[in-house]
């Protein structure tokens, strides 16, 4: 039986492309910037979001504590949402590793922070206070529904940090994602934020891999920050040439997995003791939430396990699902049947 699992868009396998062309990597030492393949993909995605340079490391989660440490000293302050997978999901490594003083503030069901409470966060210049030094954002937003942010709204962040010389982080782990949701070319999203990451292993369905991006004098700084951090790789083309199938092939079909993320919500949403909104899913995460108590999570997981149905518990009585490359038409029908069946 056929494992569909819904964890994560992170248990993607590498495409039949991918696995060709890892046998015919060009590979050097990257750390001494002579890795053919490694050079091609940072040109490349530094091309694909509109800046000057990238830099490729290991995780999305050093990619942005990379990003933060290279933006932020000790004891300096980055404004970010309270529900962001940098201050929620990465090991505190912003405090733990840089001194880093996050300032959370609650973000909206739509992934966003309101422009007024980010304009009232940033601090005054006395020392009684941490010296504002970033403002982070996500896209998509993973706890809040996948949510992509807007162009306009990106540029409003924008406009407010640019009043204040603050510098703007982009988390992109699913950028392209949010690109393909809202049909509109990735650059209108990064023409104004300083510096990105985004996941070759998520979505992109590349087996390791992220992206950090801006230009050319930070991204200097940001590889003496890897090499820190212990990011510092050698013969790592055979990670690069998955990275550029990636780019080559797998973003348009990221609609595919949008398709899905909708009837997946949509056949929840007739499922008795199941609550979901079809409305909020726009990119390939759904979240829903068990309103019975005829059956536990625990159990509700449990129950489609068996049935070869793999997601997360995230909490309380919520679920997630994540659709990505690999998950078929008849893979999302054989779950709904499965959950159907084991609130039954």
């Amino acid at each position: 039986m056929k494992i569909i699992d819904l964890r994560s868009d992170t248990v993607t396998l590498p495409s039949p492309a991918m696995r060709k062309a890892l046998s015919t990597a060009e590979l050097g030492d990257d750390v001494f910037g002579e890795d053919p393949t490694t050079n091609l993909l940072e040109r490349m995605a530094a091309d694909f979001v509109g800046m000057e340079d990238a830099l490729l490391v290991p995780s999305g989660t050093m990619g942005n504590l990379t990003c933060l440490l290279t933006h932020c000293g000790r004891g300096e302050e980055v404004i970010l949402g309270n529900l962001s997978h940098t201050f929620i999901y990465e090991a505190g490594g912003m405090a733990a590793l840089g001194g880093i003083h996050p300032h959370t503030l609650p973000n909206l069901p739509d992934g966003t922070i309101p422009l007024d409470d980010i304009a009232g966060a940033i601090r005054d210049d006395n020392v009684h206070f941490p010296r504002t030094r970033l403002i982070t954002l996500e896209n998509t937003h993973n706890l809040c529904n996948g949510s992509p942010l807007s162009p306009a709204y990106i540029d409003d962040v924008a406009a407010i940090a640019r009043a204040h010389d603050i510098p703007i982080h982009m988390d992109g782990a699913r950028l392209f994602n949010a690109a393909v949701a809202m049909d509109v070319n990735v650059k209108s999203m990064t023409r104004n934020v300083d510096s990105l990451t985004f996941c070759l292993s998520k979505g992109l369905a590349a087996p390791v891999g992220s992206l950090v991006c801006g230009s050319r004098d930070f991204i200097v700084k940001a590889r003496r920050t890897r090499k820190i951090l212990g990011g510092g790789m050698r013969q790592c083309g055979i990670i690069s040439v998955a990275g550029i199938v990636a780019l080559e092939e797998m973003i348009e079909r990221l609609a595919e997995d949008h398709a899905h993320a909708r009837r997946l919500a949509e056949g929840i949403s007739h499922i008795a003791g199941l609550t979901v909104q079809p409305d909020m899913v726009k990119t390939n995460i759904v979240y829903f939430s068990l309103d019975t108590t005829d059956i536990s999570p625990e159990k509700l997981v449990t129950a489609l396990e068996r049935q070869g149905v793999k997601f997360l518990h995230t909490g309380r009585s919520r679920f997630r699902m994540v659709t990505h490359y690999g998950i078929s038409t008849d893979d999302i029908e054989r779950t709904l049947s499965a959950l159907s069946r084991a609130m039954a």
